[in-house]
């Protein structure tokens, strides 16, 4: 063990916050670049387009607990989740490669369709991005002790994620999506592997050598009603976010009158360059101190509560881009909030060495919500003649998920050793 993992120094909580990165950078380029290919390029509507970001949630329902269960009790290449990491990176590399050359691949394989195509290229997508995103999570939580530690782990995580996120759209914005797309296989490639080498992982996770050395409780009966709450909550949170970034697109097209592809292309780009620009300075500089002063719990529903509100703003007031932009600014608070708050609750709910497999179960709370847009929303929001629906319905999701939130109850306050 490196002495900067030991002193849990700040180097090391970048370097463990980078495979992380990986996936949500591939997260970026497949949110900033699926619907809008799809759309563009292969010219299909909204519904198929819905049906087409199904596939990779529905892999995920099996693939997040099964990869969490196995990579808990499981060591090879030096550890429990560094092998899952690799494989879900090169495989989240390839098949972003593969995003703008399905007409291509589609034609090679003689098939009229390119909606098999698509499918199968986003189920490769998503499933990569969940076989890794599970095990960069579960890391954190392998190698930071219960208490403020823990919560600077993930919170920093998400600063560097929406980091390089903003910088995923800033790409998007000026130099175009296909750009976007070849960088993103290159820096996918090299989160992914390279920070491994600096991270020793606990052999047993019962006796964590962080833990010991700070003399916090080592194993954490599963709370099983909180956890149900926490799930609960935070699928509302997904259902409005999913709905934004899957069907923005059409809201946009109507609302400020857009033709042409590669200018909507750019609004997309900025609107969640913005988005996770500003949200990587939250989690560093205001979540984490306030989650200090008045618990995690309290933290969450507050954000999401603006979050809600920026929603509502977007769907009856917003009227041009620069005030979308303008709106994104107040949409980030939340937005960081959703994507490291629950994290560092959750995992302190759990027993320890059995990290992996809960946070798998714990993305159910994503991607069943993320179905539920496809499948459900996707139908109501085509037909719609006023597409302020697709912001209608995240604002009301996102205020039922603050609320459900208020039942969480927060842990005891350890101290910082």
């Amino acid at each position: 063990m490196k002495t900067m993992q030991k002193k849990l120094s700040n180097v090391f909580y970048v370097i463990l916050g980078l495979p992380a990165t990986a996936m949500g950078f591939g997260l970026s380029v497949q949110i900033a670049v699926l619907s809008w290919i799809l759309r563009s390029k292969y010219g299909l509507n909204i519904e198929e387009i819905g049906i087409v970001w199904a596939a990779g949630p529905i892999a995920g329902i099996l693939g997040q607990p099964i990869v969490g269960l196995i990579s808990d009790n499981v060591w090879f290449w030096g550890g429990r989740r560094r092998p899952f990491i690799i494989i879900g990176g090169i495989l989240a590399a390839l098949a972003i490669f593969a995003l703008p050359h399905i007409g291509f691949i589609s034609h090679t394989l003689g098939m009229e369709s390119i909606i098999g195509v698509a499918i199968t290229v986003a189920l490769t997508l998503d499933l990569s991005i969940n076989i890794s995103f599970n095990p960069t999570r579960s890391i954190i939580a392998d190698v930071t002790p219960e208490g403020p530690q823990r919560t600077k782990g993930y919170t920093w995580m998400q600063a560097i994620s929406n980091f390089f996120g903003a910088l995923a759209y800033l790409i998007a914005a000026l130099f175009g999506n296909y750009v976007l797309i070849y960088v993103g296989v290159v820096i996918i490639l090299l989160f992914s592997i390279i920070p491994l080498f600096f991270i020793t992982e606990p052999r047993h996770l019962e006796q964590s050598i962080i833990d010991n050395l700070s003399n916090t409780a080592s194993t954490t009966k599963t709370q099983w009603g909180e956890l149900f709450k926490i799930y609960f909550a935070h699928a509302f949170s997904w259902l409005g976010i999913q709905t934004m970034f899957v069907y923005s697109f059409a809201f946009l097209e109507q609302r400020f009158n857009v033709n042409d592809a590669q200018y909507l292309g750019q609004i997309i780009g900025w609107m969640f360059f913005i988005l996770n620009a500003v949200g990587s300075l939250f989690p560093i500089f205001f979540l984490e101190p306030l989650s200090r002063k008045i618990g995690r719990v309290k933290t969450h529903y507050l954000s999401l509560l603006t979050m809600s509100l920026g929603y509502f703003l977007i769907a009856f007031y917003v009227r041009s881009p620069q005030e979308m932009y303008a709106v994104f600014i107040l949409l980030s608070l939340g937005w960081a909030a959703v994507v490291s708050l629950p994290f560092a609750i959750m995992t302190e709910k759990v027993a320890k060495n059995k990290t992996g497999f809960f946070m798998g179960i714990f993305n159910l709370s994503v991607v069943l919500p993320q179905l539920v847009s496809s499948f459900v929303l996707g139908h109501y929001i085509e037909k719609a003649t006023d597409k302020s629906l697709i912001y209608q319905i995240a604002a009301i999701s996102l205020l039922v998920s603050a609320l459900l939130w208020v039942f969480v109850r927060e842990n005891p306050k350890k101290s910082e050793k």
